[in-house]
């Protein structure tokens, strides 16, 4: 298969290098000068796993104005949501007869990429993997080879053809996919999951393993929980886990699969950077109102997180 990676960044290059690796061809599109800059001038994208084996990957990366194919199987959108608009302005000139596929953080995404695609040609997923972009041109893989979990669904929950091929290929690529019949309730289990370990971690600077390991976690973790399952029941959204499942998740991914990692929230705004809580627990409150509920310790977190960003800027 050909996919078009629009966004080089720490999970793009993720799936775009394995998918690569796998025997599919991969066309990167990335908006960040210096970073597009310095791949071009090496010849592809410096790869480490675990802190090891640093090696040169040979990628292909255009910036969105210089690239003109359309024969991709997918366009694969991996970008912050505050990104997502004007990347898909600049890119439109080659979107013809893709698929669509994204796996991005929060939700907010997937209105403005039907704007684009038609919803029969929408495939989103979710992915419990940790990689770390460390600086123009390198990237970090956290997590040995096979390690993490993707889950996937068509827009209209009606797999086709196309969609059992990506599988395939995901599979290939070690990404552990499995293929959902509920498109929001499968996107909704991972914003809940990053209200919690992403939000709690970047305002306490904390990684997984060290949030997980505080005596009052599991409190804290319900409590998160309990009041965004509390907004899905309001708003008719099915989640794929019962509550106790997706505590059981926060906790193995924190304690075993990445106990040493920082959230890519952390990563934002350790560099100064946007943050994407408004799409995450924001967004929970924002359900919660059009259904006449306050979600009132997610409001309260994501007021906390705007906090630590301004703290930041005064520091400066």
């Amino acid at each position: 298969m050909k996919f078009t990676v629009v966004g080089a960044g720490a999970m793009g290059l993720r799936f775009g290098v394995l998918l690569q690796e796998a025997g599919n061809e991969v066309d990167f599109v990335e908006g960040w000068q210096p970073h597009y800059e310095q791949m071009k001038k090496q010849g592809g994208v410096y790869v480490t796993r675990e802190r090891q084996n640093k090696h040169l990957v040979p990628v292909n990366v255009y910036t969105p104005e210089e690239y003109t194919a359309t024969d991709a199987d997918f366009v694969f959108f991996e970008l912050k949501q505050m990104q997502l608009d004007e990347m898909l302005e600049r890119c439109k000139h080659f979107f013809k007869d893709q698929y669509c596929l994204t796996a991005m953080n929060g939700m907010g995404h997937v209105e403005k990429l039907l704007k684009y695609f038609p919803k029969e040609k929408l495939t989103a997923g979710t992915a419990l993997v940790a990689t770390i972009l460390t600086g123009p041109g390198e990237v970090e893989f956290v997590g040995k080879p096979g390690m993490g979990t993707t889950n996937w669904a068509n827009y209209t929950e009606k797999p086709n053809a196309k969609t059992d091929e990506l599988m395939a290929e995901l599979e290939k690529a070690n990404f552990n996919p499995s293929l959902k019949d509920n498109f929001r309730g499968t996107l909704m289990a991972k914003v809940v999951f990053n209200s919690v370990v992403n939000t709690l971690c970047t305002m306490f600077e904390i990684t997984m393993g060290e949030y997980a390991s505080f005596e009052k976690a599991d409190e804290l973790s319900r409590q998160l929980i309990d009041e965004a399952y509390d907004v899905c029941e309001r708003a008719g959204v099915q989640l794929v886990n019962t509550r106790e499942e997706e505590l059981e998740s926060v906790n193995y991914v924190s304690k075993v699969g990445n106990p040493h990692h920082y959230p890519s929230m952390y990563q934002d705004m350790s560099h100064n950077r946007p943050v994407e809580v408004d799409y995450i627990n924001g967004y929970f409150v924002k359900l919660g109102r059009k259904y006449h509920y306050e979600a009132k310790t997610h409001n309260f977190v994501t007021n906390l997180v705007h906090l630590a960003e301004a703290t930041r800027e005064h520091r400066k």
